[in-house]
């Protein structure tokens, strides 16, 4: 399989992988996977409940599971990841054979106007959010940038204008195997 033929989109949570995905996927003929949403269907439990019941680190397992799963399966797809999937090594090797990876970067005032009403999130719950949100970035920023082979701003952006900047990556050769 040619991996340019899957679009991964990763970032924090609330940076828009999701909706941005489900966008890709109606206006260019795409099929869309989130892997929470994969986890959550496999597993029949919620993310919160997983890490609940059985902490992060087995998520985390489950969360390489379902990317090795889903590359003997994926064509022509947008897979968004969960926020946390890059950090591990492995996951990152795994995503590049996957698909061309999009980081979608947003700015932490950003972050914390999406995710102030959002208590779905275990990492998340509890305690001064902007403060999590920070904390949590300084730990993945650099593992995203290593990740990806395209950097898309989201803040104030349109969909047209975040997807014209994957498909002049693209196009001008920085996907080369």
């Amino acid at each position: 399989m040619n991996r340019k033929n899957n679009i991964i989109l990763i970032g924090f949570m609330g940076s828009g992988k999701t909706t941005f995905g489900r966008w890709i996927t109606r206006t260019h003929n795409m099929e869309f996977l989130d892997t929470d949403e994969y986890i959550e269907n496999k597993y029949n439990k919620l993310i919160k409940d997983i890490f609940r019941d059985s902490g992060e680190e087995t998520f985390r397992d489950m969360e390489t599971q379902a990317i090795k799963e889903l590359a003997q399966v994926c064509d022509n797809c947008v897979i968004s990841v969960g926020g946390g999937l890059p950090v591990r090594e492995v996951n990152r090797s795994l995503l590049k054979e996957l698909g061309i990876v999009v980081y979608l970067e947003a700015s932490v005032d950003e972050l914390v106007k999406r995710l102030s009403k959002d208590t779905s999130r275990p990492l998340l719950a509890g305690g001064n959010l902007r403060e999590k949100i920070e904390s949590l970035m300084t730990a993945r920023e650099a593992l995203y940038k290593d990740a990806a082979d395209v950097i898309v701003k989201t803040d104030g952006r349109r969909f047209e204008d975040m997807y014209a900047d994957i498909v002049s990556a693209v196009n001008i050769g920085i996907m080369e195997d």
